[in-house]
């Protein structure tokens, strides 16, 4: 059988990584994520059926995607979450997702099932209280819990943490000190705007900014830099001695765009080729009516801008720039 002719965009960028948002719903309500009203709630209709994402996705696969991480909102809380996993993990795809951590005891055994060796779990701070109050609501201890848990079984888990300037940005060395011991994989997050998260230019804490906390708790012999792997999102380092690593994601101020390889597929079924686009292709509505939907698939990753959906500078943005919150974007 022919190799596929991969997705590819006008600059040469390989797509084969495909991000799923399971569900615009979560059980936590993160300042950066959601809006503090919410979203407005919308009829069960407008979202993807769970054979809709697997016919989807077969789709994906079958013009060389090889990669498939499941988002949301938090993916977990989707009542038919087991079924899609089990679905997706008769692929031939690595399947990974990526959560808040709140539900993960409860699906132990399905990963185990299906093999998902690797989970990334958003954690923005070490401290009980802080975290409450980022998330609007306090599961702390349940997902340190979970996160114990996991590493007890040999589960590989990378901790996403978004810091923000005046709320968590002194944990940067206590996240890296939690390292030590523990063989997590902690990844600091530029904060990003969008929709109803009061983004602005002065709350980021940069790439360089990061590196220069580091520096105050150790040296640079200490901090030593790990090889590069092919798409990576995250500049990765070690402390020397330490179990556990971290990466910095600089999206704003330092962006990994000329390898970007991924795509990302909303609840409602729309196809979008950057975190920060406006432009969203409606897949949902033609696979319903019985279309083929490969050609719109490759339109919207064809038009993907060179970086950051063209956008030139973020200390500027523009006043009618209105991207979706990110809670109904997936991440």
């Amino acid at each position: 059988m022919n190799s596929p002719i991969p997705i590819s965009d006008e600059h040469g960028r390989v797509h084969d990584y495909l991000r799923i948002s399971l569900t615009e719903r979560c059980n936590l309500r993160c300042f950066y994520c959601m809006p503090e009203e919410g979203i407005p709630s919308r009829e069960k209709s407008v979202f993807m059926r769970r054979e809709e994402i697997l016919d989807l996705s077969e789709t994906f696969v079958s013009l060389g995607v090889r990669k498939i991480r499941l988002t949301g909102g938090e993916p977990l809380i989707r009542k038919d979450a087991r079924q899609i996993i089990e679905g997706l993990s008769e692929l031939p795809v690595e399947l990974g997702v990526t959560t808040n951590g709140v539900l993960v005891d409860d699906f132990i055994e399905t990963f185990k099932r299906v093999n998902i060796n690797s989970l990334n779990i958003s954690l923005d701070s070490l401290r009980s209280e802080r975290q409450g109050l980022i998330s609007r609501r306090n599961y702390f201890a349940r997902i340190m819990a979970n996160i114990n848990l996991l590493l007890k079984i040999g589960v590989e888990v990378k901790i996403n943490a978004v810091i923000m300037k005046g709320v968590n940005d002194d944990e940067i060395i206590d996240f890296v000190r939690w390292t030590k011991d523990i063989p997590v994989h902690v990844r600091f997050i530029e904060f990003m705007p969008f929709l109803g998260n009061n983004w602005d230019w002065k709350k980021k804490v940069s790439f360089d900014e990061i590196m220069t906390t580091l520096g105050s708790g150790y040296s640079t012999e200490q901090i030593q830099p790990l090889p590069e792997k092919p798409n990576e999102t995250a500049k990765n380092y070690q402390i020397d001695g330490h179990k556990g690593t971290f990466g910095i994601i600089g999206a704003v101020t330092n962006p990994f765009c000329s390898s970007c390889n991924r795509i990302r597929l909303s609840a409602d079924g729309r196809i979008t080729n950057c975190l920060f686009s406006n432009n969203k292709i409606d897949l949902l509505t033609p696979l319903r009516n019985g279309e083929y939907v490969e050609q719109l698939i490759r339109k919207s990753i064809w038009n993907k801008k060179a970086e950051r959906a063209g956008i030139e500078s973020f200390e500027f943005l523009e006043p009618g720039y209105k991207n979706r919150s990110m809670v109904a974007i997936g991440g």
